[in-house]
């Protein structure tokens, strides 16, 4: 178990630290902004999505905790050339994952988001770990206004 807790604490650090795909996209066609007001993480997700729905590009820019940085960053790497649908159904299993819905194992290709999913031992944070997805789902969505995550 100590071995799974520090790879967690090194790929949040990591991802916290040198957050991939951090900026705007100059030419983003779909965007929108998260806000956790519990703990103030605030984020802004930029897309290039083509005419089938397929995400050719993808940042972010924002602040928050080392989780919802290390999320976003890391949702950033895997989600460039997945569909709409694709999109969806792994924030739909990365968001069971956190809490508890499903087990990690499951769900193969959350690749290294799995190392994210120890926040399902700590409620408030899987708000920080979800937020980067909720906003990308309401930007795949044309939702500008984006999401706030006071609920789950």
């Amino acid at each position: 178990m100590a071995d799974v807790r520090d790879l967690y604490q090194e790929v949040i650090f990591e991802h916290n630290k040198n957050p991939r795909n951090f900026g705007v996209l100059a030419d983003h066609n779909r965007h929108a902004v998260g806000h956790n007001p519990l703990c103030g993480d605030q984020l802004t997700v930029y897309l290039m999505v083509d005419d089938n729905d397929v995400v050719q590009d993808v940042k972010f820019e924002g602040s928050g905790c080392a989780i919802s940085v290390a999320s976003a960053s890391l949702m950033t790497q895997i989600l460039k050339g997945k569909s709409k649908q694709e999109a969806d159904e792994l924030f739909q299993a990365f968001h069971d994952v956190c809490t508890k819905e499903r087990e990690a194992e499951d769900v193969p290709e959350l690749g290294k988001l799995a190392v994210l999913t120890g926040v399902r031992d700590f409620p408030s944070r899987v708000k920080c770990a979800t937020l980067a997805w909720h906003t990308v789902h309401a930007a795949l969505e044309h939702d500008e206004e984006g999401a706030s995550v006071t609920t789950e």
